[in-house]
């Protein structure tokens, strides 16, 4: 079988597995973050005696349901051996989403990593350097956490210089890489430091604990408190990252004219929208208000940006000349000059052949959604296709695909 096709296959499968696991992992840790932030601390003397620290009662699929936190362990009976550990949902998703990106953007590097208008370098090099991103970036977040996460204002510390260090990230992959790869390079940045604090410090932790439990021994809080300060940021991070993976599916976004900050700005909103469901819990709990001013401060931010980004009005010219027919020949100039190269008889990417007429009769929708609505096609615009040769290709669709010469 050909090559190509058992890749598209591979790409498919992994994709599919990855969401499937990203969907647990997140399902579960935005269930215990909202579990934490909706304890209360109990009042019934029986709760007290076991030691328990907070309880949530919740009502669900026809049951109530009573979840107690021990803080430390319980005190009215040995700590079980079948404990119940949450961390396959988070290697899973980082091992899939790794092969995703290697089968889809390191094998294909010369293609996807390289737009040779943004930086000119060699494939293998542009592999080389998206694997640093992806280690560079963990080891100075990791650095950053473990020496300055334990000081006074450590949280408010760490949190501006991570946001820096992001900033920074993603302004250089936008000056090293295409602009889709880019996106989504620091996307699996973020996320494999969220799998790396799991892996390096949250379950280690706990094993820790569990350990010192077993044999009787004063547990040290330090692996509790490191535990929770990297769960608390995978949190933050989670719906940055689903931004940043998502946003490099439209290419308006990544060719913006200054992308990087653009993905900053999704990422922010993102996080934003994240901190007032966190606190929301929290707030409820005391009885306070529900604090959706970060949320609608993000959203903001989002409206901003769909502004900021929206094509200029048309001129009076561009009006005149949207209401001229569009010739057939036109249309096959365009697509001769910016899509045969990789859609002809001896290549056809995605199944897609544009050498005939009636080839392109036929995968007209597809040339009007790739090429004009998301701006995917051509990868990177390897041949500079212009703004008005898609808005003739999009008025050309738009009044019936017509293949007559």
């Amino acid at each position: 079988m050909d090559l190509s096709y058992l890749i598209d296959w591979a790409n498919l499968l992994l994709r599919w597995a990855h969401v499937i696991t990203a969907v647990a992992w997140i399902g579960a840790s935005f269930y215990f973050v909202m579990l934490d932030n909706s304890l209360s601390v109990p009042t019934h003397e029986d709760l007290k005696k076991k030691g328990v620290d907070g309880e949530m009662w919740a009502v669900h699929g026809g049951g109530f349901y009573h979840s107690n936190k021990y803080m430390v362990a319980p005190k009215w009976l040995p700590l079980p051996e079948n404990l119940h550990w949450s961390y396959w949902e988070s290697y899973s998703t980082w091992l899939t989403g790794f092969g995703l990106f290697t089968v889809l953007y390191l094998f294909n590097a010369g293609t996807f990593l390289v737009d040779k208008s943004v930086h000119d370098w060699s494939p293998g090099a542009a592999i080389g350097a998206a694997l640093g991103f992806l280690a560079a970036f963990w080891l100075l977040y990791d650095a950053i956490c473990r020496t300055l996460g334990r000081r006074r204002n450590g949280d408010l510390v760490v949190g501006v210089l991570v946001f820096a260090l992001v900033v920074f990230a993603a302004w250089l992959a936008c000056q090293l890489f295409a602009g889709r790869a880019a996106f989504l390079l620091v996307g699996a940045m973020m996320a494999t430091a969220m799998s790396a604090n799991v892996f390096f410090w949250i379950i280690p932790g706990q094993r820790k604990v569990v350990a010192q439990l077993r044999a009787g021994q004063a547990v040290d809080p330090v692996h509790g408190q490191r535990g929770k300060q990297r769960s608390v940021h995978n949190t933050y991070f989670t719906l940055p990252v689903l931004i940043a993976m998502l946003s490099n599916h439209y290419g308006w976004l990544y060719q913006a004219q200054h992308n990087w900050l653009v993905l900053v700005l999704l990422m922010l909103a993102g996080a934003l929208i994240r901190h007032s469901f966190v606190s929301r819990h929290k707030a409820h709990v005391l009885g306070k208000r529900t604090p959706w001013e970060h949320a609608v401060v993000g959203t903001l931010a989002l409206g901003g940006l769909a502004f900021w980004l929206a094509p200029p009005p048309r001129s009076d010219a561009q009006l005149a000349a949207a209401r001229q027919p569009v010739a057939f020949a036109q249309v096959q100039s365009v697509i001769e000059q910016r899509c045969v190269m990789c859609h002809n008889a001896q290549l056809q990417n995605k199944n897609v052949a544009l050498h005939t007429p009636e080839l392109i009769r036929v995968n007209a929708q597809a040339v009007y959604q790739q090429a004009v609505v998301q701006k995917l096609m051509p990868l990177n615009n390897a041949t500079q296709i212009t703004d008005a040769e898609r808005d003739l290709l999009r008025r050309w669709f738009e009044s019936g695909a017509s293949a007559q010469q």
